[in-house]
């Protein structure tokens, strides 16, 4: 008797990305250098959204996907294919999105004991893009929540993965996440936006 096997949705599409990634990857390993072009072509767009999501800043968000491709191009040989290269890079771009925020962090205390310099900071215009609801939401939220509840959301991405990206726990991503929703359905709700933004 013959049986019907079922193909979960986006199973198939998920199979022809990993395809052509490893595809992609063994001719740059071959010495093409547009395959590393159609490569970053294939994955800029979700790097920019997260980072600039998770950093609130043009600048500082340029700063970390273009750091990130540095790295992935010098560590590509290394690179295994038993696991996605999508996930594998966006290890390294919550890594370098980290290297920005710490970056961040010492230059505001370089500032807070330099007068001069803080009035000339604070003198300038509030940045354009944080006009935007979604991005005054996520600034809200702290680095740790915003960052779980980019990748779980912006993402799509499961639990384990998030672990496995983050080296956090399960339970302290999960944590993370409720906090942040609960934090942005206030934020929402007093701005007037649909709360289930981030329904899952």
């Amino acid at each position: 008797m013959r049986t019907n096997v079922v193909t979960p949705p986006g199973t198939r599409r998920l199979h022809w990305i990993v395809d052509v990634d490893a595809e992609l990857i063994a001719r740059v390993r071959g010495g093409d250098a547009r395959a590393f072009d159609a490569l970053v072509g294939r994955h800029a767009e979700a790097c920019w959204r997260f980072a600039f999501r998770l950093l609130g800043h043009r600048a500082d968000a340029e700063d970390a996907v273009q750091d990130t491709w540095l790295r992935a191009s010098r560590a590509l040989s290394r690179y295994h294919e038993q696991s996605q290269f999508r996930s594998w890079l966006f290890q390294i771009l919550v890594n370098e999105c980290r290297r920005v925020q710490e970056r961040r962090a010492r230059e505001r205390m370089r500032l807070a004991d330099d007068p001069d310099a803080l009035r000339t900071v604070s003198a300038k215009p509030a940045h354009a893009d944080l006009h935007d609801a979604l991005q005054r939401g996520l600034a809200r939220l702290d680095l740790a929540q915003r960052e779980a509840v980019l990748l779980k959301f912006g993402e799509g991405l499961e639990y384990e993965e998030m672990s496995r990206l983050t080296g956090y726990s399960v339970s302290a991503l999960k944590m993370r996440v409720m906090r942040g929703r609960e934090t942005l359905r206030r934020f929402f709700e007093a701005e007037g936006v649909h709360e289930g933004v981030f329904d899952e």
